[in-house]
């Protein structure tokens, strides 16, 4: 398993919802795996993309094909869902997906798993939310049997396996990385005893309890051994640009449309999620440190603080969003890689 980069390196990722833009499906996907192209050549740690189903936050739906096809477009880049939804896929198939993908990518792939976050999208599996918890809990045990094992026993509520030959395995051993997003400092401590990197949204502050809640436990049962501690992620939406007023402009257009979407499936329900950690206004947003714009300059000096007070050691950042264009998008991410990533002592990760 390939542990990340120990506390006090800070490291570069991607996250993409694949959301709806403005252009045509077959230029959308073809837009992002030129994007991800970038991201290779640039030396972005990983690109990690979201499971969405009949809504138009998520365009990669089914993540494998896409990712397959991001496996064959990059060399050195590594990929993965953030996150499987566990509840919704049967663990057998799953289980011979991430091995393929591990196979094609010469082991690239990283894991993000998790049990789903709109009872919607859930329903439309016959799925009800109260339920997704104990599938996702049998679903990521089996997962993590059958990478490890060459034969697949299990006997659980909703899942049973008797004696399943296990021929697909991994490259990385026993298994890629595993990623889990975090919104409680409660929740920490399992993610630092088994070692997954974990990722956040929202706020800086309170993101910064998290991060020492994980430090703690990670150091009380790995704090004497050789391990590296993995990434503790902060999750921003960047846009960079020659003049502030350009990028703010650029942002607060795309920014409107991928909140759009985000919210599409709750407000179709007449039941607007009000939790999520980013407020819809984009002025908030923006002083609040949750999207970052500006010159590369003032993108450094924002970024920069924003990882202080959270105590990440991983940014993910959204380049792609909403309706910006592929021009829009790769602009800001030239000017990111060119001017902003140099200030930071980024160092690559060891796989």
């Amino acid at each position: 398993m390939s542990i990340a980069q120990e506390a006090g390196t800070l490291t570069f990722g991607v996250f993409d919802h694949l959301d709806r833009g403005s252009v045509p499906l077959p230029e959308h996907y073809e837009n992002r795996l030129k994007l991800a192209e970038v991201y290779d050549r640039e030396g972005f740690h990983a690109y990690h993309i979201a499971e969405h189903h009949s809504t138009p936050l998520g365009m990669a739906s089914a993540p494998g094909i896409f990712l397959a096809a991001v496996a064959q477009r990059t060399r050195r880049l590594r990929f993965g869902p953030l996150v499987y939804t566990l509840s919704l896929t049967h663990p057998l198939r799953l289980i011979e997906e991430i091995c393929m993908l591990d196979q094609m990518s010469q082991g690239r792939l990283e894991l993000g798993v998790g049990r789903g976050s709109s009872p919607y999208e859930m329903s439309y599996f016959g799925v009800q939310a109260q339920e997704s918890g104990k599938r996702y809990i049998e679903a990521y045990e089996v997962i993590m049997q059958g990478l490890t094992s060459s034969v697949l026993n299990f006997q659980g509520s909703h899942y049973t396996f008797d004696n399943v030959p296990m021929e697909l395995t991994c490259v990385q051993k026993p298994h890629p990385p595993i990623w889990y997003g975090l919104s409680a400092p409660a929740a920490a401590p399992w993610a630092a005893e088994h070692g997954v990197n974990i990722v956040c949204n929202g706020p800086a502050r309170p993101v910064h309890d998290i991060t020492d809640r994980y430090r703690e436990v990670w150091s009380q049962h790995h704090g004497g051994g050789n391990l590296r501690m993995p990434f503790l992620g902060l999750g921003r939406h960047i846009v960079v640009a020659e003049t502030h007023a350009e990028a703010y402009a650029i942002g607060e257009r795309g920014f409107a449309r991928w909140y759009n979407s985000l919210q599409h499936l709750w407000r179709a329900h007449g039941n607007p999620m009000k939790s999520y950690p980013i407020p819809e206004d984009f002025s908030l947003a923006t002083a609040g440190g949750m999207v970052i714009v500006g010159t590369p300059e003032q993108v450094t000096e924002q970024l920069h603080a924003e990882v202080d007070k959270a105590g990440a050691t991983y940014v993910l950042t959204r380049f792609a969003f909403g309706d910006l264009s592929y021009e829009e998008s790769r602009r800001s991410l030239d000017l990111f890689c060119e001017q902003v990533m140099p200030q930071f002592a980024a160092q690559p990760c060891v796989a």
